[in-house]
């Protein structure tokens, strides 16, 4: 359950990031649904970048979080965006991640977007 809200969080959050960086874009859809559709298979595919090669990248590169107070992280973020980018043209999706700069911005544009849809979402209480 927890990565199907973290997928629809972070869906909001690269849809929201093709409409502010133009470099990174969906290939236009015949149909609405086809778009969505396409939408939701690149969301799933970041989410499992983000839950599978994310924590990796964090241990291999743990010193450089340290030695730049988490600054870093700016760069990780980009670098799984752009995985995200190439995983989605290898598939056909027609997702394109238009180059390091736009997608630090758009991972950026998303983390923020994906931290706000998740805590403005109801938590479950454990009892």
């Amino acid at each position: 359950m927890r990565f199907l809200v973290h997928s629809l969080a972070n869906l909001v959050g690269i849809w929201v990031s093709t409409l502010i960086i133009s470099s990174v874009s969906f290939a236009p859809e015949a149909s609405v649904w086809k778009s969505l559709g396409t939408m939701i298979l690149v969301a799933l595919i970041f989410t499992a970048v983000n839950s599978l090669v994310r924590p990796l990248v964090k241990v291999v590169t743990f010193p450089l979080y340290i030695l730049t107070f988490g600054l870093f992280a700016l760069v990780t973020n980009a670098l799984m965006f752009m995985l995200t980018g190439w995983l989605s043209e290898q598939a056909n999706l027609g997702f394109t991640v238009g180059g390091f700069w736009p997608a630090v911005g758009a991972g950026l544009i998303t983390a923020v977007i994906s931290a706000l849809v998740v805590a403005a979402l109801p938590r479950r209480s454990e009892s």
